[in-house]
């Protein structure tokens, strides 16, 4: 299936009263929606016509055994250089639901981006009841500067990057910012009609609230999964996440806000603490001004606990029990010393880092991880990535200074295909506690799991859901607390995991894991396509 995904290019813009070039794909921001059907094949060439890197990520795509379609620059590919092309191949395969795509490249998915809607294959209903239509809602944030100077800055300096100047609903922030009024996005309905709305958050580095005024919202899919109906006033999605629900206009006819703004919930940090809006309007309305939406408080936990206490999975017992690999990750935040002056601004005279058991990631530079692997190129990365934490503390607590400062490395677990993994997720104090949305490449997983404060295996374990858990692609790591995942490592290749809050990532808070093939060609990754990108 050829798709409508063509050139990256840089095109003019105008947002909060100021009119800038963006990069974009064929010049449209969002970028345009793909769509297909569970079994189809895509086939999408890439020319990169703007004058930065650039790769594209299809988020939440299994890409079984076609690892060199995923995208993340210098882990699967190395990034298509201005004036180069690359076409991306890959098969949908048992996977339906909202997903979507990306730029995997600095922090380019800021403007590049756009929704992955894969229908059931011909024939095959929706298990909950048709909607009359189904409209793609994507969340993002705006910066008033270059994104990529923002990075740069960011870099230099080692200090936090500067916040958004607004959030966005289909690429516009709503009319309560300025010069946004007559733009704000307008999703018509009739009365007593039922739409989907197929939620995406695609911001660069915030959790975010979204809720229709008046309206319940029907919790029917999560990451493209499944999942047993729930009726709730607001939903969170952390960056990376897809929801859908179904909407009924079931309201006096009129005009209501819908509305998201951020979930914040480290401590003392920063945030872009406006609101971004569109407009529900049925037709025939009278009511001109808009019925205002009622939004959480920005760190109100106990409603998104609340909410993702309710998400199961549809489906029933295909969790296994059988662990080949127990592995235990801690998530944060930390803090590297440095001499005072320009490139040490951020706390107390240090600079930013981040980590997963201590080990802040290093993307290389000469090749990418899995072409090193696949052509047995040494020097690039080690298999050593620890297992446990390299010294046990309590994570959630007061934590010594002399564990702020992390190491840094290109360090991969490598893992036997088939085996049955689970993964503890830990948040940590260091800095500050944080709701971390993890996102693991290549898999969908089950969360067994989640709590608040020090993972007890004791404690813990026996209250694990292993009946019906959601399936996700990304998981919030409760802020102060822990969530369990499992996968089996059925899809051998190089695949990253990391937090998908983008600055976290820069600062190294990832890691990756490298399947090894399996018995035969079914089992084993494909062959480089000819025209792979050269670093």
């Amino acid at each position: 299936m050829q798709l409508p995904i063509n050139q990256v290019e840089a095109a003019p813009v105008k947002r909060l009263c100021k009119t800038r070039n963006i990069i974009t794909v064929n010049g449209q921001f969002p970028g345009p929606t793909l769509e297909a059907r569970d079994g189809d094949s895509f086939v999408i060439n890439v020319i990169n016509a703007a004058r930065y890197n650039v790769t594209l990520h299809w988020h939440g795509i299994r890409q079984m055994r076609t690892p060199w379609a995923d995208g993340p620059e210098y882990v699967t590919q190395c990034p298509i250089q201005p004036g180069a092309s690359y076409t991306y191949r890959f098969k949908i395969e048992n996977q339906e639901g909202t997903l979507w795509w990306h730029a995997h490249s600095k922090w380019l998915r800021a403007t590049v981006y756009g929704a992955l809607v894969i229908y059931p294959k011909l024939g095959v209903p929706y298990p909950f009841p048709m909607p009359e239509r189904e409209i793609p809602i994507l969340l993002g944030e705006w910066w008033d500067r270059d994104i990529i100077s923002v990075l740069r800055q960011s870099k230099f300096t080692g200090a936090a990057p500067n916040v958004s100047d607004a959030y966005t609903i289909n690429g516009q922030p709503g009319d309560l910012y300025r010069c946004s009024k007559k733009e704000t996005t307008k999703i018509n309905v009739k009365s007593g009609e039922t739409v989907l709305l197929r939620i995406i958050n695609a911001a660069l580095d915030q959790e975010l609230f979204f809720t229709v005024a008046n309206h319940m919202l029907t919790v029917v899919g999560n990451d493209a999964a499944y999942n047993k109906p729930f009726q709730t006033m607001v939903i969170m999605l952390g960056p990376g996440q897809t929801t859908n629900v179904l909407l009924t206009a079931n309201q006096p006819t009129g005009r209501y806000y819908i509305a998201a703004r951020t979930y914040a919930t480290a401590q003392n940090a920063p945030f872009d603490n406006t609101t971004t809006t569109a407009i529900l309007e049925y037709d025939n309305f009278l009511a001109k001004r808009p019925l205002m939406a009622t939004l959480p408080r920005f760190n109100d936990t106990p409603t998104v606990t609340a909410y993702t206490s309710q998400v199961r999975s549809l489906s029933s017992g295909k969790v296994f029990t059988r662990i080949d690999e127990n592995l235990f990750f801690t998530v944060g935040l930390g803090l590297v010393n440095c001499q005072p002056g320009p490139r040490c601004q951020g706390p107390n005279n240090t600079r930013f880092a981040a980590s997963m058991n201590n080990v802040s990631f290093v993307f290389p530079r000469r090749t990418s991880l899995l072409q090193a692997y696949y052509q047995n190129i040494g020097g690039v990365y080690t298999t050593d990535f620890p297992r446990v934490p390299p010294v046990a503390f309590d994570y959630t607590g007061n934590v010594s200074r002399g564990l702020w400062q992390p190491r840094f490395g290109t360090k991969l677990y490598k893992l036997r295909f088939g085996s049955n993994v689970q993964i503890v997720l830990q948040d940590t104090a260091i800095v500050s506690t944080e709701d971390h949305p993890m996102h693991l490449h290549g898999y969908h997983f089950f969360v067994v799991g989640q709590g608040f404060g020090n993972f007890n295996p004791r404690r813990d374990t026996a209250r694990f859901n292993l009946v019906d858990p959601p399936l996700r692609n990304t998981i919030n790591v409760p802020v102060g607390g822990w969530a369990v995942i499992r996968f089996v490592a059925d899809n051998p290749g190089v695949w990253l995991m990391h937090c998908h809050i983008d600055s976290h990532l820069t600062w190294g808070l990832g890691m990756a894991f490298l399947v090894e093939n399996g018995i035969g060609e079914l089992q084993s990754v494909e062959a480089p396509p000819p025209d792979l990108p050269p670093c």
